[in-house]
């Protein structure tokens, strides 16, 4: 799952609150000098007749998305004084057939997933089966990255919250290739870090995994299993899994579209097992109102303290900075899975993203003094609704309007592909004469590279085929003279992109660079 940017959640305004009762903006955050935060927010101050009034709000606005084919379909559910107060679904589970969405209809999270993962973290943490600051190299001492001194020191706080200096998206585009969860987490060790361990913030879908992974093998399970015995079970989730097994074979589940010449459509359908932790959890929005609501009661559902409160708050606390408010000029923060941050009034709002390029949208908002949340999820590509909606949503309901146009503000966002994390090549158009390649044998060979693996080049007949990594396998094209290009169509790669030969003096090509795989300044593949 991408949003680099947006996992940060463009609503967190999230600042270190002093003790003197104020929440002061710091001198060298950008903004506005001298603002001040309330923070009397000992009592809630929404009234049932409120939160009410909201839900009607979306409710209208939900149905608007899905009469004018805004989305496929979607579903929300709203808790209110650990109540389920609203739950309902609109549209279709797949473009072309007539099931509609209900309030049990199964989507998949995408890195909403982070969040519900966090919590079984948590709950394995209130054991004492590990803690936020146990060392992966005490529960996974084959794991390791670049630098040993990394390798020794990181913790499973480090990984849940994006600060342990590898690059952002690290290992996604390992998963498009097809390595499997142990291998992209083996290969981790090759990638370059892009900064010191806790000196940036870096969303990282597969350090988080070997994060919760490791909590797993301390607690002699698998994640999946771990997910099933502290979480769901015990919250009575039966539509909520960490298996994409399971997803795929519920009866009622909402299958993911993406919009091809301006129609959705159920063109591929994503597998997030390798990244389970952070991407893989599938779930109903009335599953996720009993999960909300034991995040809101400090891990209390029905009476019952399923979670501890001390390792779930923990949770809820700024761990990292990720970066400034784009509407505000604010500092934002990351927790543990969870954006936390602090509206004007100084009330704890946390929230979380979800998309997969593939067809899913999804966000959970949640403000616990007024034991307020929401959830909406949809089955469709990312386009900023699930944002949109669940703003719309707390603005009407804690203050009676909404403060501007979500809707507008987050189509707008997402409508830039680099705000999703997609890496988009855009190589069209060829010369109108391009240089010649040389003959075929020129290029053909195996060349390698430590992070991607090795990749073989061979002529077929018709022109030149790649194999790069365990399964993916592509025809590429001419270009000019020593430059081809190849088209994805995957989770992580999308788009028309180059790929040039560097050819050697005996005439025979000695590397080959791929520009989308470069990112990182690790796209460059030697001959062997």
């Amino acid at each position: 799952m991408k949003f680099p940017k947006l996992s940060a959640s463009l609503l967190a305004l999230s600042l270190t609150i002093a003790q003197s009762g104020v929440l002061p903006l710091p001198a060298s955050a950008e903004g506005p000098p001298n603002l001040k935060f309330n923070l009397d927010v000992a009592k809630q101050t929404i009234t049932e007749a409120q939160v009410q009034s909201a839900i009607a709000e979306i409710d209208k606005l939900a149905q608007k998305q899905i009469d004018t084919n805004a989305v496929p379909g979607m579903a929300i559910s709203v808790v209110f004084n650990d109540k389920l107060v609203f739950a309902k679904g609109y549209g279709i589970r797949e473009v072309g057939k007539s099931e509609k969405i209900d309030a049990d209809t199964v989507f998949q999270l995408a890195s909403v997933s982070k969040s519900v993962g966090s919590t079984v973290v948590a709950a394995a943490v209130g054991e004492k089966i590990v803690s936020w600051d146990s060392k992966i190299s005490d529960l996974d001492p084959a794991f390791a990255l670049s630098e040993p001194w990394v390798t020794s020191n990181l913790t499973i706080r480090d990984l849940y919250s994006h600060r342990s200096g590898l690059p952002a998206h690290a290992g996604d585009i390992l998963e498009d290739l097809g390595y499997d969860r142990a291998q992209i987490l083996h290969r981790l060790r090759y990638q370059k870090p892009a900064s010191s361990m806790r000196a940036a913030y870096a969303y990282t879908n597969f350090g988080l995994t070997e994060a919760a992974i490791a909590a797993a093998s301390a607690a002699k399970t698998t994640w999946e299993q771990l997910s099933e015995d502290k979480l769901y079970k015990p919250l009575g989730m039966a539509s909520t899994s960490s298996r994409f097994a399971d997803f795929w074979s519920r009866q009622n589940k909402a299958v993911g579209h993406m919009l091809v010449d301006g129609k959705w459509v159920h063109k591929h359908q994503r597998t997030p097992d390798p990244q389970s932790p952070a991407g893989g959890v599938s779930s109903s929005v009335n599953d996720m109102a009993k999960w909300m609501r034991l995040q809101i009661e400090g891990g209390k559902f029905e009476g019952k303290q399923i979670v501890d409160q001390d390792a779930i708050e923990e949770t809820h606390s700024p761990q990292m900075k990720s970066g400034h408010s784009p509407i505000t000029g604010l500092p934002e923060f990351y927790g543990l899975g969870f954006n936390v941050s602090y509206d004007k009034h100084g009330r704890l709002v946390l929230s979380h993203s979800g998309g997969f390029e593939l067809g899913a949208a999804t966000n959970v908002k949640m403000v616990p003094s007024e034991k307020l949340g929401v959830c909406v999820l949809t089955n469709g590509f990312p386009i900023g609704m699930a944002e949109g909606i669940a703003a719309t949503f707390t603005d009407q309901a804690l203050y009676g309007k909404q403060s501007q146009d979500w809707m507008a503000l987050f189509k707008q966002v997402f409508a830039d592909p680099a705000e999703l994390g997609l890496t988009v090549g855009n190589l069209k158009n060829p010369p109108k004469t391009p240089s010649p390649a040389l003959k075929s044998d020129a290029y053909v060979g195996i060349y390698e590279n430590d992070f991607y693996g090795d990749c073989k080049v061979t002529d077929t007949g018709g022109g030149l085929t790649i194999t790069l990594g365990p399964s993916l396998t592509k025809p590429i094209k001419h270009y000019d003279r020593d430059t081809f290009t190849w088209e994805m169509d995957t989770e992580d790669l999308t788009g028309v992109s180059a790929i040039t030969f560097t050819v050697g003096p005996d005439g025979k090509a000695k590397s080959v660079l791929f520009d989308n795989l470069n990112n990182n300044g690790q796209g460059l593949f030697i001959r062997k």
